[in-house]
C-alpha cells in the first residue's frame, strides 16, 4: 500500500485532472452547423441510413447544383456527420 501522503497526492492530482477535463468540455463552443432541413426535398433522407443518404447529397450540393458548398467546406462525403437530422 501507498503511504497516506502519497495516496492523498494522487487523489488531489486526479481531482485536478478531472476538473480540468470538465472545464475544457464545458467551455466548448456551441454547435453552429446547420441541421438537415425537414422539408419535402430532404424528407426521404430521414428514413435512409447515413451512409446511403450521404452519397446522394452531392447531386444537389455541388458547384453547379441548387445549393453549392463553400470552397473551404470539409469532408464532402460525410454530410450527416455534421449536418444532423432535425429531431
Amino acid at each position: 500500500m501507498l503511504p497516506k501522503k502519497s495516496s492523498m497526492l494522487y487523489n488531489i492530482l486526479f481531482l485536478i485532472l478531472c476538473g480540468g477535463i470538465f472545464v475544457f468540455l464545458w467551455s466548448a463552443p456551441a454547435e453552429t452547423t446547420k441541421r438537415m432541413p425537414y422539408n419535402d426535398i430532404h424528407k426521404k433522407f430521414y428514413t435512409m441510413q447515413k451512409s446511403t443518404a450521404d452519397k446522394q447529397c452531392s447531386t444537389c450540393h455541388n458547384p453547379e447544383g441548387v445549393v453549392p458548398l463553400p470552397k473551404k467546406h470539409p469532408a464532402k462525403y460525410r454530410c450527416l456527420f455534421c449536418h444532423k437530422k432535425v429531431k
